[in-house]
Protein backbone atom coordinates (compact mmCIF):
# COMPACT_ATOMS: atom_id res chain seq x y z
CA UNK A 1 0.00 0.00 0.00
CA UNK A 2 1.67 3.21 -0.90
CA UNK A 3 0.93 6.27 1.15
CA UNK A 4 2.83 9.44 1.17
CA UNK A 5 1.54 11.65 3.87
CA UNK A 6 3.00 15.04 4.21
CA UNK A 7 0.93 16.30 7.62
CA UNK A 8 -0.83 15.04 10.23
CA UNK A 9 -2.63 17.13 13.28
CA UNK A 10 -1.65 17.95 16.09
CA UNK A 11 -4.74 19.71 18.30
CA UNK A 12 -5.78 22.34 16.30
CA UNK A 13 -2.50 22.84 14.09
CA UNK A 14 -2.13 21.06 11.10
CA UNK A 15 1.88 19.83 11.30
CA UNK A 16 3.98 19.52 8.66
CA UNK A 17 6.17 16.35 8.81
CA UNK A 18 10.19 16.25 8.80
CA UNK A 19 11.12 15.85 4.91
CA UNK A 20 14.69 15.42 3.81
CA UNK A 21 17.29 14.55 1.12
CA UNK A 22 20.03 12.43 1.23
CA UNK A 23 23.43 13.39 0.62
CA UNK A 24 26.80 10.58 0.27
CA UNK A 25 29.94 11.70 1.06
CA UNK A 26 33.01 10.29 -0.21
CA UNK A 27 36.26 9.77 2.89
CA UNK A 28 38.60 8.87 0.23
CA UNK A 29 41.83 7.93 2.17
CA UNK A 30 46.12 7.59 1.62
CA UNK A 31 47.29 7.16 5.07
CA UNK A 32 46.51 10.35 7.28
CA UNK A 33 45.31 11.96 4.24
CA UNK A 34 41.98 12.72 2.38
CA UNK A 35 41.07 14.25 -0.81
CA UNK A 36 38.98 17.25 -1.41
CA UNK A 37 37.14 18.85 -4.60
CA UNK A 38 36.79 22.58 -4.43
CA UNK A 39 33.53 23.41 -6.06
CA UNK A 40 33.17 25.35 -9.05
CA UNK A 41 30.15 26.96 -11.52
CA UNK A 42 26.89 28.07 -10.30
CA UNK A 43 26.70 25.60 -7.38
CA UNK A 44 25.75 25.57 -4.12
CA UNK A 45 29.12 26.99 -1.39
CA UNK A 46 31.11 27.63 -4.73
CA UNK A 47 34.64 28.39 -4.33
CA UNK A 48 35.02 25.94 -1.08
CA UNK A 49 36.66 22.70 -0.34
CA UNK A 50 34.15 19.78 -0.04
CA UNK A 51 34.52 15.99 -0.29
CA UNK A 52 33.29 14.49 -3.28
CA UNK A 53 29.51 14.01 -2.81
CA UNK A 54 26.31 14.20 -4.17
CA UNK A 55 22.38 12.97 -3.74
CA UNK A 56 20.37 9.70 -4.33
CA UNK A 57 18.93 9.50 -7.58
CA UNK A 58 15.72 8.27 -7.16
CA UNK A 59 13.71 6.74 -4.75
CA UNK A 60 15.43 2.88 -5.36
CA UNK A 61 19.00 4.00 -5.30
CA UNK A 62 20.68 3.06 -1.72
CA UNK A 63 23.25 4.52 -0.13
CA UNK A 64 26.03 2.58 -1.67
CA UNK A 65 25.09 2.37 -5.23
CA UNK A 66 24.66 6.41 -4.86
CA UNK A 67 28.39 6.77 -3.71
CA UNK A 68 29.74 4.33 -6.20
CA UNK A 69 28.19 6.33 -8.97
CA UNK A 70 29.32 9.69 -8.01
CA UNK A 71 33.10 8.82 -7.41
CA UNK A 72 33.17 7.03 -10.81
CA UNK A 73 31.13 10.52 -12.00
CA UNK A 74 33.20 12.65 -9.94
CA UNK A 75 36.37 11.39 -9.89
CA UNK A 76 36.40 9.02 -12.98
CA UNK A 77 37.30 6.15 -10.31
CA UNK A 78 35.88 2.72 -10.04
CA UNK A 79 35.06 1.55 -6.04
CA UNK A 80 33.92 -1.74 -5.56
CA UNK A 81 30.86 -1.93 -2.95
CA UNK A 82 32.72 -4.61 -0.64
CA UNK A 83 35.12 -1.93 -0.13
CA UNK A 84 33.00 1.03 1.26
CA UNK A 85 33.13 1.49 5.12
CA UNK A 86 30.29 3.30 6.97
CA UNK A 87 31.85 6.09 8.63
CA UNK A 88 29.31 8.48 9.62
CA UNK A 89 25.68 9.69 9.77
CA UNK A 90 24.95 13.09 10.32
CA UNK A 91 21.66 15.34 10.43
CA UNK A 92 22.54 18.61 8.69
CA UNK A 93 20.60 22.05 9.50
CA UNK A 94 21.92 24.64 6.94
CA UNK A 95 21.55 28.45 8.15
CA UNK A 96 18.52 28.34 5.45
CA UNK A 97 16.87 25.94 7.64
CA UNK A 98 16.90 23.17 5.50
CA UNK A 99 17.53 19.92 6.67
CA UNK A 100 19.24 16.62 4.85
CA UNK A 101 21.08 13.40 6.10
CA UNK A 102 24.87 13.00 5.05
CA UNK A 103 25.94 9.38 4.75
CA UNK A 104 29.98 9.74 5.41
CA UNK A 105 31.58 6.70 3.56
CA UNK A 106 35.64 5.83 4.10
CA UNK A 107 37.36 3.91 1.91
CA UNK A 108 40.73 3.33 1.29
CA UNK A 109 40.61 0.91 -1.73
CA UNK A 110 39.82 2.01 -5.57
CA UNK A 111 40.43 1.45 -8.96
CA UNK A 112 42.00 4.53 -10.83
CA UNK A 113 43.60 7.35 -10.36
CA UNK A 114 41.39 10.29 -9.12
CA UNK A 115 40.93 13.17 -11.46
CA UNK A 116 38.52 16.09 -11.88
CA UNK A 117 35.91 14.16 -14.08
CA UNK A 118 33.36 17.20 -14.18
CA UNK A 119 35.78 20.53 -14.41
CA UNK A 120 32.23 22.85 -14.77
CA UNK A 121 31.81 21.10 -10.80
CA UNK A 122 35.31 21.30 -9.78
CA UNK A 123 38.61 23.48 -10.39
CA UNK A 124 40.67 21.85 -7.73
CA UNK A 125 41.40 18.31 -6.51
CA UNK A 126 44.35 17.55 -3.74
CA UNK A 127 45.15 15.43 -0.70
CA UNK A 128 45.02 17.39 3.00
CA UNK A 129 45.95 16.02 6.42
CA UNK A 130 42.67 14.53 8.48
CA UNK A 131 44.43 16.30 11.31
CA UNK A 132 45.43 19.45 9.94
CA UNK A 133 42.11 20.22 7.85
CA UNK A 134 41.96 23.63 5.73
CA UNK A 135 39.71 26.38 6.87
CA UNK A 136 38.13 27.07 3.63
CA UNK A 137 35.83 24.35 3.63
CA UNK A 138 32.07 24.13 3.59
CA UNK A 139 31.48 24.07 7.46
CA UNK A 140 29.11 21.34 6.83
CA UNK A 141 31.94 18.81 5.29
CA UNK A 142 34.10 20.15 8.06
CA UNK A 143 31.97 19.26 11.01
CA UNK A 144 31.50 15.86 9.08
CA UNK A 145 35.34 15.58 8.87
CA UNK A 146 35.89 16.43 12.49
CA UNK A 147 33.61 14.51 14.05
CA UNK A 148 34.63 10.82 11.89
CA UNK A 149 38.54 12.23 12.66
CA UNK A 150 37.59 12.06 16.63
CA UNK A 151 35.78 8.15 16.37
CA UNK A 152 32.28 9.50 15.97
CA UNK A 153 29.86 7.38 14.36
CA UNK A 154 26.63 9.79 14.67
CA UNK A 155 26.17 13.16 15.30
CA UNK A 156 24.10 16.32 14.65
CA UNK A 157 25.45 19.68 12.64
CA UNK A 158 22.62 21.87 13.02
CA UNK A 159 23.29 25.89 11.83
CA UNK A 160 21.41 29.05 12.94
CA UNK A 161 19.94 31.54 10.62
CA UNK A 162 23.06 33.82 10.95
CA UNK A 163 25.19 30.98 10.49
CA UNK A 164 27.88 31.42 7.18
CA UNK A 165 27.72 28.26 4.86
CA UNK A 166 31.83 28.22 4.98
CA UNK A 167 33.36 26.72 8.04
CA UNK A 168 34.29 29.48 10.86
CA UNK A 169 37.49 28.91 12.89
CA UNK A 170 36.35 31.72 15.63
CA UNK A 171 32.26 31.04 14.98
CA UNK A 172 30.43 28.87 17.27
CA UNK A 173 30.67 25.22 16.61
CA UNK A 174 27.38 23.72 15.76
CA UNK A 175 28.75 19.82 15.69
CA UNK A 176 27.22 17.56 18.48
CA UNK A 177 28.52 14.05 18.53
CA UNK A 178 26.06 11.53 19.54
CA UNK A 179 27.08 8.32 21.87
CA UNK A 180 26.69 5.03 20.30
CA UNK A 181 25.79 2.37 21.97
CA UNK A 182 28.07 0.20 22.87
CA UNK A 183 28.70 -3.67 21.88
CA UNK A 184 28.32 -5.83 24.00
CA UNK A 185 31.50 -7.33 25.20
CA UNK A 186 30.92 -10.99 24.57
CA UNK A 187 30.55 -9.53 20.62
CA UNK A 188 33.89 -7.62 20.50
CA UNK A 189 36.03 -10.50 22.27
CA UNK A 190 34.16 -13.86 21.69
CA UNK A 191 32.54 -16.34 24.33
CA UNK A 192 36.46 -17.32 25.23
CA UNK A 193 38.02 -14.48 25.79
CA UNK A 194 34.90 -12.51 27.44
CA UNK A 195 35.21 -15.78 29.80
CA UNK A 196 38.36 -15.18 30.66
CA UNK A 197 38.04 -11.58 31.42
CA UNK A 198 35.11 -12.21 33.44
CA UNK A 199 36.25 -14.70 35.26
CA UNK A 200 38.95 -12.75 36.20
CA UNK A 201 37.71 -8.70 36.60
CA UNK A 202 33.93 -10.02 37.28
CA UNK A 203 30.82 -9.16 34.94
CA UNK A 204 31.75 -6.53 32.04
CA UNK A 205 30.30 -3.54 31.06
CA UNK A 206 32.31 -2.73 27.82
CA UNK A 207 35.28 -3.77 26.04
CA UNK A 208 37.11 -1.48 23.17
CA UNK A 209 39.66 -2.48 20.42
CA UNK A 210 42.89 -0.71 21.60
CA UNK A 211 45.31 -2.03 19.18
CA UNK A 212 47.51 -0.23 17.66
CA UNK A 213 47.03 0.19 13.85
CA UNK A 214 49.66 -2.63 12.90
CA UNK A 215 49.19 -6.58 11.69
CA UNK A 216 48.75 -8.75 14.90
CA UNK A 217 47.92 -6.28 17.46
CA UNK A 218 45.26 -7.15 19.57
CA UNK A 219 44.49 -5.49 22.52
CA UNK A 220 41.15 -4.06 24.21
CA UNK A 221 40.30 -1.83 27.06
CA UNK A 222 37.77 -3.24 29.84
CA UNK A 223 35.60 -1.71 31.97
CA UNK A 224 34.15 -3.72 34.92
CA UNK A 225 30.07 -3.47 35.29
CA UNK A 226 30.78 -1.51 39.00
CA UNK A 227 33.73 0.17 38.34
CA UNK A 228 37.65 -0.12 37.22
CA UNK A 229 39.48 -0.57 33.68
CA UNK A 230 41.82 -3.01 32.90
CA UNK A 231 43.70 -3.92 29.57
CA UNK A 232 43.13 -7.33 27.76
CA UNK A 233 45.93 -8.47 25.04
CA UNK A 234 46.34 -11.59 23.27
CA UNK A 235 50.37 -12.10 21.49
CA UNK A 236 51.45 -13.22 18.67
CA UNK A 237 52.67 -16.22 19.52
CA UNK A 238 53.96 -18.31 23.03
CA UNK A 239 57.40 -16.49 22.98
CA UNK A 240 55.86 -12.94 23.55
CA UNK A 241 53.58 -14.25 25.97
CA UNK A 242 56.05 -15.95 27.89
CA UNK A 243 58.34 -12.94 28.08
CA UNK A 244 55.49 -10.31 28.83
CA UNK A 245 53.95 -12.49 31.53
CA UNK A 246 57.76 -13.51 33.33
CA UNK A 247 58.57 -9.50 33.12
CA UNK A 248 55.41 -8.18 34.24
CA UNK A 249 55.50 -10.70 37.36
CA UNK A 250 59.48 -10.87 38.27
CA UNK A 251 60.73 -7.77 37.00
CA UNK A 252 58.40 -4.78 36.00
CA UNK A 253 57.28 -4.67 40.33
CA UNK A 254 61.00 -3.14 40.62
CA UNK A 255 59.68 -0.07 39.24
CA UNK A 256 56.83 0.29 41.01
CA UNK A 257 52.64 -0.02 41.24
CA UNK A 258 52.15 3.52 39.30
CA UNK A 259 55.78 3.13 36.87
CA UNK A 260 54.34 -0.46 35.42
CA UNK A 261 51.26 -2.13 34.63
CA UNK A 262 50.40 -5.02 37.11
CA UNK A 263 49.70 -8.53 35.68
CA UNK A 264 46.09 -9.96 37.04
CA UNK A 265 46.06 -12.50 35.38
CA UNK A 266 46.88 -14.87 32.30
CA UNK A 267 45.86 -17.70 29.79
CA UNK A 268 48.49 -19.36 28.00
CA UNK A 269 46.05 -21.36 25.86
CA UNK A 270 44.43 -17.99 24.60
CA UNK A 271 48.36 -16.26 25.02
CA UNK A 272 46.25 -13.64 26.82
CA UNK A 273 46.77 -11.25 29.72
CA UNK A 274 44.95 -9.41 31.28
CA UNK A 275 46.91 -5.77 32.99
CA UNK A 276 45.76 -2.64 34.85
CA UNK A 277 45.40 -0.01 33.18
CA UNK A 278 47.46 3.13 34.17
CA UNK A 279 46.01 6.56 34.15
CA UNK A 280 47.70 8.63 31.32
CA UNK A 281 48.44 8.97 27.55
CA UNK A 282 51.31 7.44 25.37
CA UNK A 283 53.62 10.00 24.36
CA UNK A 284 53.92 8.48 20.84
CA UNK A 285 53.45 12.06 18.63
CA UNK A 286 52.73 13.98 22.16
CA UNK A 287 53.91 17.92 22.06
CA UNK A 288 55.42 18.54 25.15
CA UNK A 289 57.99 21.56 26.04
CA UNK A 290 61.60 20.96 26.03
CA UNK A 291 61.41 21.55 30.04
CA UNK A 292 58.52 18.52 30.30
CA UNK A 293 60.19 16.17 27.84
CA UNK A 294 63.43 16.36 30.03
CA UNK A 295 61.41 15.44 32.58
CA UNK A 296 60.10 12.80 30.56
CA UNK A 297 63.85 10.97 29.86
CA UNK A 298 64.77 11.81 33.37
CA UNK A 299 62.58 9.56 34.71
CA UNK A 300 62.90 7.27 32.18
CA UNK A 301 66.32 6.91 32.93
CA UNK A 302 65.60 6.14 36.19
CA UNK A 303 62.70 3.32 35.24
CA UNK A 304 65.89 1.53 33.59
CA UNK A 305 68.77 2.11 35.43
CA UNK A 306 65.81 0.53 38.39
CA UNK A 307 65.11 -2.44 35.91
CA UNK A 308 68.97 -3.19 34.33
CA UNK A 309 69.96 -3.16 38.39
CA UNK A 310 67.34 -5.67 39.57
CA UNK A 311 70.23 -8.37 39.87
CA UNK A 312 73.42 -8.23 38.66
CA UNK A 313 74.47 -7.69 35.34
CA UNK A 314 77.13 -10.22 34.26
CA UNK A 315 79.16 -9.50 31.42
CA UNK A 316 79.25 -10.60 27.72
CA UNK A 317 79.66 -9.85 23.95
CA UNK A 318 76.65 -7.69 22.63
CA UNK A 319 75.74 -9.57 19.56
CA UNK A 320 71.80 -9.21 18.95
CA UNK A 321 71.18 -10.64 15.74
CA UNK A 322 74.18 -10.84 14.07
CA UNK A 323 73.21 -14.35 12.95
CA UNK A 324 70.40 -12.86 11.06
CA UNK A 325 72.54 -10.38 9.16
CA UNK A 326 72.32 -11.73 5.77
CA UNK A 327 68.71 -13.14 5.84
CA UNK A 328 67.81 -9.57 6.82
CA UNK A 329 69.67 -8.02 4.24
CA UNK A 330 68.50 -10.03 1.35
CA UNK A 331 64.67 -9.44 2.33
CA UNK A 332 65.36 -5.96 2.19
CA UNK A 333 66.85 -6.26 -1.24
CA UNK A 334 65.89 -2.96 -3.11
CA UNK A 335 65.02 -1.46 0.51
CA UNK A 336 67.88 0.40 1.20
CA UNK A 337 69.44 3.63 -0.09
CA UNK A 338 72.96 3.96 -1.39
CA UNK A 339 75.45 3.52 1.35
CA UNK A 340 73.46 1.73 3.74
CA UNK A 341 74.12 -1.57 2.85
CA UNK A 342 77.71 -1.04 3.57
CA UNK A 343 76.91 1.01 6.43
CA UNK A 344 75.31 -1.85 8.39
CA UNK A 345 77.92 -4.70 7.16
CA UNK A 346 80.44 -2.53 8.84
CA UNK A 347 78.81 -1.67 12.02
CA UNK A 348 77.24 -5.31 12.36
CA UNK A 349 80.34 -7.07 11.87
CA UNK A 350 82.56 -4.55 14.36
CA UNK A 351 80.38 -6.23 16.87
CA UNK A 352 82.57 -9.72 18.08
CA UNK A 353 85.59 -7.03 18.41
CA UNK A 354 84.11 -5.26 21.08
CA UNK A 355 84.98 -6.33 23.97
CA UNK A 356 81.97 -7.86 26.84
CA UNK A 357 79.70 -5.20 27.61
CA UNK A 358 76.83 -5.76 30.86
CA UNK A 359 73.70 -7.78 30.20
CA UNK A 360 70.78 -8.54 32.35
CA UNK A 361 67.24 -7.55 32.56
CA UNK A 362 65.87 -5.30 29.79
CA UNK A 363 62.46 -4.24 28.48
CA UNK A 364 63.49 -4.73 24.90
CA UNK A 365 61.22 -1.91 23.10
CA UNK A 366 62.14 1.59 24.69
CA UNK A 367 59.94 3.91 22.65
CA UNK A 368 57.72 6.94 22.93
CA UNK A 369 55.08 4.83 21.89
CA UNK A 370 55.76 2.62 24.98
CA UNK A 371 55.80 5.70 27.57
CA UNK A 372 52.65 6.44 29.71
CA UNK A 373 52.49 10.49 31.24
CA UNK A 374 49.76 10.83 33.56
CA UNK A 375 48.84 14.59 34.59
CA UNK A 376 50.69 14.58 37.12
CA UNK A 377 53.95 14.15 35.49
CA UNK A 378 54.35 10.19 36.41
CA UNK A 379 56.70 7.84 33.93
CA UNK A 380 55.20 4.57 33.11
CA UNK A 381 56.57 1.83 31.11
CA UNK A 382 54.19 -0.32 29.33
CA UNK A 383 54.17 -3.48 26.36
CA UNK A 384 56.73 -5.72 27.86
CA UNK A 385 56.68 -8.67 25.47
CA UNK A 386 60.40 -8.08 24.51
CA UNK A 387 61.40 -8.21 27.94
CA UNK A 388 64.50 -10.67 28.59
CA UNK A 389 67.85 -11.25 29.36
CA UNK A 390 70.43 -9.62 26.88
CA UNK A 391 72.47 -6.30 26.29
CA UNK A 392 71.59 -3.74 29.01
CA UNK A 393 72.89 -0.76 26.44
CA UNK A 394 70.23 -2.25 23.62
CA UNK A 395 67.44 -0.33 25.88
CA UNK A 396 68.79 2.77 24.36
CA UNK A 397 68.60 1.34 21.10
CA UNK A 398 65.16 3.07 19.84
CA UNK A 399 64.87 6.23 22.51
CA UNK A 400 68.33 7.09 20.85
CA UNK A 401 66.65 8.07 17.86
CA UNK A 402 64.75 10.99 19.39
CA UNK A 403 67.22 12.49 20.50
CA UNK A 404 69.36 13.47 17.57
CA UNK A 405 68.88 17.13 17.31
CA UNK A 406 67.76 17.29 21.01
CA UNK A 407 71.37 16.41 22.80
CA UNK A 408 69.41 17.53 26.23
CA UNK A 409 67.13 14.53 26.01
CA UNK A 410 69.62 12.06 25.91
CA UNK A 411 71.39 14.33 28.71
CA UNK A 412 68.48 13.94 31.26
CA UNK A 413 68.21 10.49 30.56
CA UNK A 414 71.40 9.47 31.52
CA UNK A 415 71.69 11.72 34.77
CA UNK A 416 68.38 9.41 35.49
CA UNK A 417 70.19 6.84 34.43
CA UNK A 418 73.05 7.22 37.21
CA UNK A 419 75.81 7.14 34.78
CA UNK A 420 76.66 7.31 30.85
CA UNK A 421 77.86 4.59 28.36
CA UNK A 422 81.12 3.28 28.53
CA UNK A 423 83.12 3.56 25.41
CA UNK A 424 82.36 -0.15 24.54
CA UNK A 425 78.63 0.41 25.52
CA UNK A 426 78.48 2.89 22.91
CA UNK A 427 80.27 0.95 20.23
CA UNK A 428 77.97 -2.04 21.06
CA UNK A 429 75.10 0.63 20.54
CA UNK A 430 75.54 1.34 17.28
CA UNK A 431 76.00 -2.06 15.70
CA UNK A 432 73.09 -3.03 17.62
CA UNK A 433 71.04 -0.18 16.54
CA UNK A 434 72.16 -1.01 12.88
CA UNK A 435 70.71 -4.36 12.88
CA UNK A 436 67.54 -3.18 14.26
CA UNK A 437 67.28 -0.39 11.31
CA UNK A 438 67.62 -3.55 9.22
CA UNK A 439 65.13 -5.69 11.06
CA UNK A 440 62.44 -2.98 10.94
CA UNK A 441 63.15 -1.79 7.23
CA UNK A 442 62.27 -5.06 5.99
CA UNK A 443 59.38 -6.11 8.74
CA UNK A 444 57.91 -2.76 8.06
CA UNK A 445 58.25 -3.41 4.12
CA UNK A 446 56.34 -6.96 4.25
CA UNK A 447 54.06 -6.32 6.71
CA UNK A 448 52.96 -2.90 5.65
CA UNK A 449 54.34 -0.82 8.45
CA UNK A 450 55.71 2.43 6.35
CA UNK A 451 56.08 3.93 10.26
CA UNK A 452 58.87 0.97 10.81
CA UNK A 453 60.39 1.47 7.17
CA UNK A 454 60.81 5.24 8.36
CA UNK A 455 62.16 4.66 11.61
CA UNK A 456 64.82 2.47 10.30
CA UNK A 457 66.32 4.58 7.36
CA UNK A 458 66.02 7.72 10.23
CA UNK A 459 68.87 5.04 12.50
CA UNK A 460 70.36 4.86 10.03
CA UNK A 461 70.70 8.28 8.83
CA UNK A 462 71.66 9.23 12.31
CA UNK A 463 74.76 6.44 12.34
CA UNK A 464 75.98 7.82 9.16
CA UNK A 465 76.21 11.44 10.60
CA UNK A 466 77.69 10.42 13.43
CA UNK A 467 80.08 8.22 11.50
Amino acid sequence: MNRQPTSHRGGDDIVQRHREPVDVHLILRRGGEVLLSRRAGDTYASGLLHMPSGHLDGDFEDVVTGLVREAEEELGIIIRPADVRVALVMQHRSPAGHNRTGWFFEVTRWIGVPRIAEPDRCSQLDWFALHDLPDDMVAYCRAGLEAYRDGHSFALHLQEPDDPIAYDANGPSRLHPLPARAPEPYAVLGEQLGTFAEQTIGPLKGATDASWTREASRVWRLTGRDSGSWFLKVHQGPKFHQREVGALREWAPALGADHAPQLVAADPEQLAVIVSALPGRVLHGADLSMAAWQSVYRQLGQLLRALHLGEPPMMAQALGGLAKLERHLTAADGLLEPGEETLVRSLALHLPRVPPVPHGRRHGDVQRRNLLLDDHGTLALIDWERAEIGPLVSDFVRIADTWMDAPELEAALFDGYGRTLSPDEAQALKGLSALDALSGIQYGATHGDPELVERGHRTLHRLRKEA
